[in-house]
């Protein structure tokens, strides 16, 4: 069995599923910076349909990531969404997984593009 070293590099495959969807990410990046936001600023921040937004956000809430609060107002339905503590540590672990992922940027700035595409393992090509 062969065990990670704490300094070895993340793959991709390690990203967390749940999170790595685009309008997933969208929602927690969003929640992460607001404490709260209705289903229409949600929607509005995102640029998305209802249907789409509904859909991923209640695979974020089914996952314990986010909380929704329905209710009433002017007997209209009010949906305000929330960023559980789940869903702020498994953001804050996709993201260290990710920025894991990426060569060593502020070093990269440094130098010319020579050396920063060095520093990337681009696929080999096959033409």
């Amino acid at each position: 069995m062969v065990r990670k070293s704490k300094s070895a590099r993340p793959t991709p495959n390690e990203l967390d599923p749940m999170i790595h969807e685009r309008l997933r990410l969208g929602i927690l990046s969003a929640l992460v910076v607001q404490e709260s936001l209705s289903f229409t600023e949600l929607r509005e921040v995102l640029q998305t349909t209802d249907g789409n937004l509904s859909a991923q956000a209640r695979k974020l809430e089914e996952a314990g990531f986010i909380t929704c609060d329905k209710r009433f107002e002017d007997r209209k339905p009010k949906s305000t969404y929330r960023l559980s503590a789940e869903g702020r540590e498994a953001l804050e672990e996709y993201l260290e997984k990710l920025s894991g992922l990426l060569p060593n940027l502020g070093r990269a700035r440094g130098r010319a593009a020579g050396p920063l595409r060095a520093g990337i393992n681009p696929l080999t090509s096959h033409s």
